[in-house]
């Protein structure tokens, strides 16, 4: 039974409010109702008796304001109807959201009912810090550059930092394609969320998931480059909010696949504006690094679930700077990044992963006896240190000319030839082992003198080198 509180608090949530104080942007203000809750969901109705959703941003002393996903256009402040829902946005999960399509705000646009199913609040729930279990699965790409340099490990966030024209859609797609666990039957879960992204891009993911058999086990939603832009605030949320039912109420591991970041900082960036905010960087509002991580932080695992969240957002580049401040602050927050490279792009080399800039912080903890091999981390810092030479002979040469330089200095541009051409470069079906991208690892290693390898014990000298 109600208390008298709750009873009243009930009937002013339904409680219907006749004009707006400002209509801007995406945003209306409005005033003299009751104390409403923050992240409140709202209904906006317009002098046509249509119906719009929203949500609020900012609360005070019988005062909102609000966002509108729908947009505002038509809406005039005297003629406008507000209700206050008195509960946050939810969506409807269920095990029939596998093989799913819904817009930005968990809506199905794959002309299917909606689940039947309990619904949870986009916003997710925080997880206790003590709680989380650390990252140690190894996860297998197919992909040489990931795997054997740069590893995906289980409930790790490792982003891909591209540039316009990078193909990062067709490594995703390919990640999302062949990623398993090693030695589990278990294939992964995919929740993909398009933000802004165009009509034949969304497509191509699509039409790649079910061309490869995959789209049984994908969930995506899309909030397309015409959709409102506020509604891609909503969208990775609702993902996660879809990838943490499938994880940890169903057990499954989860691949989260996120793109484009940047897209959704620009419409972060822009109610920033319209909400007169004092800018930051860029423009950009100065809790963007809490609000990348309120994102970012939702991927991991718990202590005594089976399941598991892995995320690969894309973060685009603009103008390649990898010091913007989305990329930037992205690098602080999650383990590391897969930076795509314009050189090997044009070079005809895919994937384009950059050797040096790349980066997983939790490649120690997934790889080694037991998970890859145990020749896996020498061999990736010697690899790293030689490429890293092969770059400073490069631009030695690119100065005095190939022919002034020694020998030695010679046999490593082969070595960075042979690195980029059969260890780095791929094809975009091609499936690699951990043991096949190893072992070309050390085929490509063994162009260089024994004596050059510094970070290679001689008993794995002995087993592989040259065989």
């Amino acid at each position: 039974m109600l208390t008298p509180n709750q009873t009243d608090n009930a009937l002013l949530d339904r409680r219907e409010y006749i004009g707006v104080d400002e209509v801007a942007g995406p945003i209306l203000a409005i005033s003299g109702i009751h104390n409403v809750g923050y992240n409140e969901l709202i209904e906006i109705v317009d002098a046509g008796e249509n119906v719009r959703l929203g949500m609020t941003l900012d609360v005070s002393e019988g005062a909102a304001v609000a966002q509108v996903f729908e947009g505002t256009s038509g809406l005039r402040p005297g003629a406008t109807r507000v209700r206050f829902r008195g509960e946050p946005l939810t969506i409807a999960v269920a095990p029939e959201i596998l093989g799913r399509a819904f817009d930005g705000l968990g809506r199905p646009i794959d002309n299917c009912p909606p689940p039947a199913g309990a619904f949870r609040d986009v916003n997710g729930l925080p997880v206790n810090p003590t709680a989380r279990d650390y990252p140690r699965k190894f996860i297998q790409t197919g992909i040489s550059a990931i795997d054997g340099m740069n590893t995906l490990v289980r409930g790790q966030k490792l982003p891909i930092f591209s540039g316009s024209g990078l193909p990062h859609r067709q490594i995703v797609a390919q990640i999302t394609r062949q990623a398993k666990i090693v030695g589990e039957d278990r294939p992964f879960a995919v929740v993909f969320a398009g933000m802004g992204i165009k009509h034949d891009e969304a497509m191509y993911y699509l039409r790649n998931f079910e061309e490869s058999g995959a789209m049984e086990r994908v969930v995506a939603f899309l909030s397309l480059a015409d959709a409102p832009s506020v509604e891609r605030l909503i969208t990775p949320r609702a993902a996660l909010t879809a990838a943490e039912y499938l994880a940890f109420d169903l057990g499954m591991h989860v691949l989260v696949v996120l793109t484009d970041m940047t897209n959704y900082c620009e419409a972060l960036r822009e109610i920033s504006t319209q909400r007169q905010e004092i800018p930051s960087r860029k423009g950009y509002p100065g809790y963007l690094y809490s609000d990348l991580a309120s994102i970012y932080e939702r991927a991991g695992m718990i202590i005594g679930r089976e399941g598991s969240i892995t995320q690969v957002p894309v973060v685009s580049m603009p103008n390649d700077d990898i010091s913007h401040p989305v990329p930037d602050l992205s690098g602080y927050i999650t383990e590391g990044q897969i930076v795509l490279e314009r050189d090997l792009d044009q070079r005809g080399i895919y994937p384009p992963i950059a050797g040096l800039p790349s980066l997983s912080r939790l490649m120690k903890d997934g790889i080694g006896p037991g998970m890859t091999r145990e020749d896996h981390a020498h061999l990736a810092s010697q690899l790293f240190a030689a490429y890293a030479q092969v770059k400073r002979i490069r631009a030695l040469a690119s100065v005095i000319g190939e022919e002034e330089l020694p020998e030695l200095d010679r046999k490593y541009l082969a070595f960075g030839e042979a690195f980029e051409g059969q260890y780095l470069s791929q094809a975009q079906d091609e499936d690699r082992s951990i043991a096949q991208t190893l072992d070309l690892g050390w085929r490509v290693l063994s162009t260089l003198p024994r004596e050059e390898l510094h970070r290679i014990t001689e008993e794995e000298i002995r087993k592989f080198y040259g065989k």
